[in-house]
């Protein structure tokens, strides 16, 4: 019905865990990472109106039409539908919260998010491993965010397996002034075969997410190809680590990087490290159940 409107809160990730394989023959890499959903989030405003598909950005430096995820994304349902010509009838309004190129997974979220929503908006019947994989055409990270939560992810990224959710944790951000492309992250990993382990103390420390086989150390193969390039990044974490952070490391392939505290504790971090050159964000994790929840599937 025209005028209809849904808004939907598609939340950021971090990855716990980063291992990255050789590279395979269609160019990606085989990972296995520990994906976890975090508060903090975009705003996707869909709504019922004649006309051609709209798409406007708000508060943010993302691309806009036709180079958006989201935009895809609908192209993508449109089809899937059975609808003939270019996508029409929605305008959709993106309220970014989520920094851009910060191995958080904001374009990925807000492409699942859309998905989710115009499926329900123009009443689609596709089965949920359908929905699944269109996700997983828009981009590796995409189909984590119809799992939310705790979850494992192997292959390029796109075979997820949701596991017990962590023990609620508090976290505070760092996104250094530096832009990292995922490609260009993984180039460097390539250039220095050698070099696969973190490049902080702090990243290789162990935190408890409530699992019975106990504590996980927190570790990412792309901190130390993308640190050597950026020494911001292994600042960064070593900052964290001295304010108190139980582990921090680089979140994907960054720029942006977490550390995990006690919840009393976050907000004298944030006002000690702030500085001119870094966004410091307080933020926390979110259960399986809520962060579906911000995207309209559960």
């Amino acid at each position: 019905m025209i005028g209809s409107r849904l808004t939907l809160r598609p939340s950021a990730k971090i990855n716990l865990t980063l291992h990255v394989g050789p590279r395979r023959a269609d160019g990606f890499h085989d990972v296995q990472t520990v994906l976890q959903s975090i508060a903090l989030s975009d705003r996707l405003t869909l709504t019922l109106e004649r006309g051609p598909l709209r798409l406007d950005v708000k508060r943010a430096a993302a691309p806009a039409g036709k180079m958006n995820l989201v935009w895809r994304a609908a192209e993508l349902m449109w089809r899937a539908l059975g609808r003939r010509g270019d996508p029409h009838g929605v305008r959709v309004t993106l309220e970014k919260g989520i920094p851009s190129a910060a191995g958080l997974g904001g374009g990925s979220a807000d492409a699942a998010a859309a998905l989710a929503g115009l499926h329900k908006l123009w009443r689609g019947r596709l089965p949920r491993a359908e929905l699944l994989a269109l996700s997983a055409e828009l981009g590796s990270d995409v189909p984590f965010f119809f799992a939310g939560g705790t979850a494992l992810a192997l292959g390029r990224g796109t075979e997820i397996y949701p596991l017990a959710d962590s023990v609620p944790m508090a976290l505070l951000l760092i996104k250094p002034a530096v832009e990292i492309s995922t490609a260009e992250a993984y180039r460097w990993f390539d250039d220095d075969a050698a070099c696969t382990e973190a490049g902080s103390a702090g990243a290789v420390r162990a935190i408890d997410l409530g699992w019975v086989t106990g504590p996980i150390a927190l570790s990412n193969d792309l901190q130390a190809p993308v640190a050597r390039r950026h020494p911001a990044i292994a600042k960064a974490v070593d900052a964290l680590v001295e304010a108190g952070a139980r582990g921090a490391m680089m979140s994907g392939s960054g720029s942006s990087v977490f550390g995990v505290f006690a919840p009393s504790a976050v907000g004298r971090a944030a006002a000690r490290l702030a500085r001119p050159d870094w966004l410091v964000i307080p933020t926390r994790t979110l259960s399986r159940r809520v962060a579906c929840r911000r995207i309209g599937l559960c």
